[in-house]
């Protein structure tokens, strides 16, 4: 695997493990957990896939300076607490500094989750 350049302080208990990493491709794990549910049927925080699959983004474009700009996505299916989440990111077009990223999150094999997330690799750090 490649070396991760960028989010290396992330909290991997809340935004997932990579597991892949590849030129302008990743793949991320996280293992739902009671504390991410919502209420008493386990129904897991959408933030918490969100943030999944953005941290999927980040790494696909793997630069120490990349932040989200914008995304569009859709929440296809609930998760539940205990389920194991992978979000699977591809850069797919890049223009000068903007890439745009597609992410996919699935639980066995079923796509829960998709989006296009579109990234900035800046010049400096953002808060520089």
């Amino acid at each position: 695997m490649m070396s991760i350049q960028t989010h290396r302080g992330i909290n991997r208990e809340c935004f997932g493990t990579p597991v892949h990493l590849e030129e302008g491709s990743s793949r991320v794990e996280l293992p739902t957990i009671n504390s991410m549910a919502v209420d008493e049927t386990g129904l897991v925080h959408g933030g918490y896939i969100f943030g999944l699959a953005d941290h999927a983004a980040m790494i696909a474009v793997n630069h120490p300076n990349v932040v989200l700009g914008s995304s569009e996505v859709k929440f296809l299916k609930p998760v539940r607490a205990g389920e194991m989440v992978i979000a699977t990111a591809t850069a797919e077009a890049r223009q000068g500094k903007k890439q745009i990223v597609a992410v996919t999150v699935t639980r066995n094999d079923e796509i829960v989750f998709s989006g296009s997330f579109t990234c900035f690799v800046l010049d400096r750090h953002v808060l520089a």
